[in-house]
């Protein structure tokens, strides 16, 4: 019973909060809050928007898993989005660069996200482990580097193309393209699959193998970890460098199964977002599954908004509205259940007999 309301009762809580925050602000601006609900979900049924929820809600999953991973560590991954950023240009440079069979030219290209994402973040990993460094400076001061090297790769003395009035990496041939699934509203990104395969494999390496026991315990306590034989350096290594390798792959989709290229005009922010997603979802691969697709039906069908007069960035506000319900719920379950537990020890406390100690001697 415990279990249960220290499972359910967070979430549903966060809920409720939500739903009430956003009602105040919606009514605040003169809007209706059932309204705006039902013109949001009613979107989900018009064009690409349901197509386009599934696409990123995928793309939102990866980054959050990758940031969960640091989060199990205790650690702050920020340069996700960096890192992410970095891994699909490069990839789509080698891509563009290759002839190859399609299988192979495609798993070559997801391999380079996968390596350049997990060398950036190894970076930050070596400065933390070695160095001391918090891993919130050092990651942070490298989106911004990323930012420039990537500016620098797709210039057209280096790696770049232009088109027009865009730089842009070499188109990758079709050999190395991924064809999504057309569901007749629009296609659903082939890597979108990836999403399940980096979900269950997060779920089986931390509750199936002794790393992942070895990773979460070095989370909880770094020092109990340290006592039992656990090499904390190596560990803080491992998991940014992993949580790097998952980020890599958030831009493959779009890379590979609709722009076929790096471009100056390529989506941005998925790792901030990542971020806050891993939060909702409390790092669970369920969770963060759920609050991915929360997210991404916020974003899509936020366009339904302008129809009934409500400003369309009231998304934001009920996106943070989320958040900040997660955190509030989960902090009162924890004290809940603190309060709870120093009851029951005190409980048993007072059911010990005492007894009369014996003489010295």
């Amino acid at each position: 019973m415990n279990r249960i309301r220290t499972t359910l009762l967070p979430p549903l809580l966060a809920i409720v909060f939500a739903a009430l925050l956003c009602a105040v602000a919606l009514l605040i601006s003169g809007a209706s809050p059932l309204t705006a609900l039902g013109a949001m979900v009613g979107q989900l049924g018009r064009g690409t928007t349901a197509v386009d929820t599934v696409n990123t809600a995928a793309i939102y999953y990866l980054v959050a898993i990758a940031a969960a991973i640091g989060f199990q560590m205790k650690l702050f991954n920020i340069g996700i989005e960096g890192q992410y950023r970095l891994a699909a240009c490069v990839a789509a440079i080698v891509g563009g660069s290759l002839t190859l069979p399609p299988v192979l030219h495609a798993l070559v290209i997801v391999v380079v996200g996968m390596l350049v994402g997990a060398m950036w973040a190894g970076i930050p990993a070596l400065l933390k482990a070695y160095r001391g460094v918090s891993e919130v400076i050092s990651t942070i001061m490298l989106n911004a580097v990323a930012t420039g090297v990537i500016a620098f790769l797709i210039r057209p003395q280096a790696f770049g193309v232009l088109q027009g009035n865009n730089l842009t990496t070499a188109p990758i041939p079709p050999s190395g393209q991924v064809p999504g699934v057309d569901t007749g509203a629009g296609v659903i990104f082939g890597l979108s699959a990836l999403a399940v395969v980096v979900g269950f494999s997060y779920w089986f390496l931390l509750n199936r193998t002794r790393f992942g026991f070895e990773l979460r315990a070095s989370g909880e306590s770094p020092t109990a970890a340290t006592a039992g034989g656990v090499n904390a350096k190596r560990m803080v290594i491992i998991a940014l460098v992993l949580s790097g390798a998952v980020a890599g792959l958030a831009g493959l989709p779009e890379v590979l199964g609709r722009d076929f290229a790096y471009t100056l005009n390529s989506p941005q922010g998925y790792g901030f977002t990542g971020l806050a997603i891993a939060l909702l979802g409390r790092n669970h691969p369920v969770g963060v599954a759920f609050g991915a697709l929360l997210w991404s039906f916020l974003d899509k069908s936020a366009v339904a908004l302008d129809n009934v007069g409500v400003a369309r960035d009231s998304v934001l506000i009920m996106q943070g509205s989320v958040v900040l319900s997660v955190v509030v719920a989960y902090e009162i379950a924890r004290r809940y259940e603190l309060a709870a537990e120093q009851r029951r020890v005190s409980a048993q406390l007072r059911s010990v007999p005492v007894t009369e100690k014996e003489p010295v001697g």
